[in-house]
């Protein structure tokens, strides 16, 4: 997906650079600058969202609201009408997400509710307007609770010991959660996101035999990565 994303971006780049220099060549007369150009920055990075993240919730609003704010600057909707379709917009968006997502996540809810860790066994990481790193080694994980609030947490697992499937529920708002898993267990990943999502950026392939971590994102304007 880092690829795809690095070659969009390449080309959109590309682009711009031949049209500014056709043009001061004088070869053409393209305007770049047209009313309401800077709605790209949000349209563009949504639409890289797209390729990028596996819920694309976001990324959909993230389009919606550039498309209708460039008809707007084009003079084809008025102002005022934006604010009364983007909200109705943005709630169908996420109620529709919300009939459908849970509907193919129902077997991964299973899973998560046969794993979940529960008692002492919970690991607990809470990063509320600061930074925490936790790292576990040489100790039996069965599974954690991370939360980043405006702030940044870290979960090391690569040399964890883990007897079995566990869950692991992370939560960011406005916030970002690394997450660092060993070779070999198998990841699963669930995640339900606005404006923000998860990257998975280990290798996927199934491994027969292997543990399986099951972890349940929710992101709100923010982040988690798993490597």
């Amino acid at each position: 997906m880092k690829k795809t994303t690095s070659i969009i971006w390449g080309i959109a780049l590309v682009a711009i650079g031949v049209v500014l220099g056709l043009n001061a060549f004088g070869v053409t007369d393209i305007e770049l600058f047209f009313d309401g150009w800077w709605t790209l920055f949000i349209i563009v990075p949504s639409a890289v969202g797209l390729f990028r993240e596996k819920d694309k919730t976001g990324s959909i609003i993230g389009i919606l609201i550039g498309a209708f704010l460039l008809l707007c600057c084009q003079d084809v909707i008025d102002f005022d009408m934006i604010w009364k379709l983007a909200l109705p917009a943005i709630i169908i968006i996420i109620g529709i997400k919300l009939i459908f997502g849970n509907a193919i996540a129902g077997k991964f809810e299973k899973a998560v509710s046969k794993n979940a860790p529960v008692g002492e066994n919970l690991k607990s990481i809470c990063a509320i307007f600061s930074g925490q790193n936790a790292n576990y080694d040489s100790q039996v994980f069965d599974g954690a609770e991370i939360n980043a609030v405006f702030g940044g947490a870290k979960c090391d697992l690569r040399n964890a010991i883990i007897e079995s499937d566990c869950v692991i529920n992370a939560t960011s708002i406005f916030g970002g959660i690394d997450i660092y898993l060993p070779d070999d267990v198998n990841v699963k990943v669930n995640s339900n996101s606005i404006f923000g999502g998860v990257s998975n950026k280990r290798n996927t392939a199934f491994i027969n035999g292997a543990f399986t971590v099951y972890i349940n994102a929710t992101c709100m304007f923010g982040g988690v990565d798993i490597k």
